[in-house]
């Protein structure tokens, strides 16, 4: 599969779980502007079969290296990112993965055995990434239990290998010149932002700027029921020039700890 046809899929299944991009792109659109991306994150665990890097092989086999190193000590999570080495258009790729050592006994039987019911070939596939949920219809009980532990491990066990979110380049916005305007923009539409550590996340002395919308919420059916539950969001940035006057291109944490709660379902409930 070529990157551009890969892309392309990785917006389509992406837009199907979360229709509220697509209004805001056209949104976008209407008002002139043609919507670059800046970046696309993608969620899973630090098993050694679905880790970030072996979600990283195809978007390193298109032309990406690694770069930024990220830790999250609060939610547990490691993360890496990824530049394409000759096209700076190429969004960023954000990868990342739970580390489940850090947990209870109880949680890491949980996602082994999650992972032990697929069958193993299927994570060798290149296009991992593009095919969601690969083990068996989720038990909201399962789900429960790691939502009190996780809400990424619980979010993950729903929704399985896809996008969980794509991100507006601001910079390249013809009729908005910063993320305020932006954000003002979404809500006078209808949209809610994550408000989780203010609406904008990091400052010009960060050289970045996020702020996202809430994630789209679907009916899913556990064995025994079914329940509305978050999936993915749209996010966007506003990068700065550094001392050298060229544009920061990675991420800071603090900031992206507070984007991971656009899922949240309680910012939902507020």
């Amino acid at each position: 599969m070529n990157s551009t046809i890969f892309f392309e899929e990785l917006w389509k299944q992406y837009i199907a779980k979360t229709p509220s991009a697509q209004k805001v792109k056209s949104l976008f659109e209407n008002e002139g502007n043609t919507v670059f991306n800046d970046h696309i994150a993608i969620r899973t665990f630090n098993d050694p079969r679905v880790n970030i890097d072996v979600l990283a092989k195809p978007f390193i086999e298109m032309g990406y290296e690694p770069k930024g190193e990220y830790h999250f000590e609060a939610k547990k999570l490691y993360a890496k990112h990824f530049e394409h080495k000759d096209n700076s258009d190429a969004p960023k790729i954000f990868i990342s993965e739970l580390l489940l050592e850090e947990f209870s006994i109880e949680l890491i039987d949980i996602v082994q055995n999650i992972l032990n019911q697929v069958d193993q070939q299927i994570f060798k596939q290149k296009d991992l990434i593009l095919k969601g949920r690969v083990w068996q219809t989720p038990s909201f009980e399962t789900y429960q239990k790691l939502l009190s532990a996780s809400e990424y491990a619980a979010w993950m066990y729903v929704n399985g290998f896809c996008s969980n979110h794509f991100t507006v380049d601001v910079n390249k916005l013809n009729t908005f010149d910063n993320l305020e305007s932006v954000n003002e923009f979404l809500k006078k539409n209808g949209f809610e932002m994550n408000t989780s550590g203010g609406e904008i996340k990091g400052s010009a002395t960060q050289f970045l700027e996020q702020s996202s919308i809430l994630a789209d919420t679907v009916e899913v059916r556990f064995e025994e029921d079914v329940k509305k539950i978050t999936t993915c969001y749209y996010e966007f940035s506003y990068r700065y020039k550094k001392e050298d006057n060229t544009i920061f291109t990675g991420f800071v944490a603090n900031s992206a700890d507070k984007i991971f709660e656009s899922t949240d379902m309680q910012l939902q409930e507020n």
